[in-house]
């Protein structure tokens, strides 16, 4: 079973990394998932697997353990955030899109600062607003195509999958207000694999609702769903165990690039390739989101 304990600080903060190289590589195994068993199916086999591999090498949570308001709010919030991320990567037209769609919901990290400044008193400096008027250009900066910031190209872009883009855009509210809320209901406490297993059971309820569909099972396709399901398990097992017992300014610090390990990594995993300016975007939301961090930091 996994363990936190006992962990010296340094094994910890590695630990934590690892969760951000863990948690970089989903967008683009999630994206070959839903390829081979479609954006429901393959999402509803990541989750159960995830699930699965968890309750094997955890120790499985006690229901009563937990504050009820923090299963009730937290699952809500939880479920609903990762059925958007993955139906937003699933439903893209093509490997480049979703990887665009994935920076949208990579302004989580800006948005969550701004939620914890409004909904939870924490105080900030100067550098809150142009941070996250930076997060925000350098999105717009990657939907506008092979040009940066174009308008008309960004547009078009948009109108031609506005479902994605909405899913993407909705996931990165839910998750900023999911870190807001659960700080202050969990009581310390972490409720992932139930919040997996709930995620799994509403996306197979979806699934069977739509008349289910075909999933092509293959040796490729069977190894590319538990890659996905245990980069995104055990990452919030890793995170877990790095926030606990490691150095949190580290890996705070380390989080905000994960938009850039995130699209090297996609790029790599679906074999796209990227035009300078999705680059140039993707370093743009690293920033603003730095920004954003140091804003807060010490207040």
């Amino acid at each position: 079973m996994i363990s936190s304990g006992p962990l010296t600080s340094g094994r910890a903060t590695a630990t934590g990394l690892l969760a951000i190289l863990l948690w970089s590589a989903v967008i683009g195994l999630i994206r070959s998932v839903s390829e081979s068993f479609g954006p429901t199916g393959g999402a509803a086999l990541i989750y159960s697997t995830a699930c699965g591999l968890l309750l094997l090498t955890t120790r499985p949570p006690k229901l009563l353990d937990f504050p009820r308001r923090y299963l009730a709010w937290g699952g809500l919030l939880f479920v609903t955030y990762e059925i958007c991320l993955a139906l937003s990567i699933g439903h893209a037209g093509s490997s480049r899109q979703a990887i665009e769609v994935s920076m949208v919901n990579y302004l989580w990290p800006t948005f969550t600062m701004l939620a914890a400044i409004l909904f939870n008193g924490q105080r900030a400096g100067p550098l809150i607003l142009p941070g996250a008027a930076i997060s925000l250009a350098g999105v717009l900066w990657v939907l506008g195509g092979d040009q940066g910031l174009d308008p008309a190209a960004l547009a078009a872009n948009v109108r031609s999958n506005p479902l994605s883009y909405a899913l993407a855009l909705a996931a990165a509210v839910l998750w900023s207000v999911f870190s807001v809320v659960t700080a202050r209901i969990s009581g310390g406490k972490n409720a992932t694999i139930v919040f997996f297993a709930l995620t799994a059971a509403v996306l197979w309820i979806k699934y069977a609702a739509m008349g289910g569909g075909s999933m092509a099972f293959t040796p490729r396709s069977a190894g590319t769903l538990l890659l996905a399901a245990a980069a995104m398990g055990f990452g919030y097992v890793a995170w877990n165990i790095g926030i606990l017992h490691g150095n949190m300014v580290m890996l705070a610090g380390a989080s905000y690039f994960t938009p850039i390990l995130s699209v090297a990594l996609s790029a790599l995993v679906l074999s796209t390739p990227l035009a300078l300016s999705f680059w140039q975007g993707a370093a743009m939301v690293c920033a603003g989101s730095m920004l954003c961090w140091m804003a807060t930091r010490g207040r």
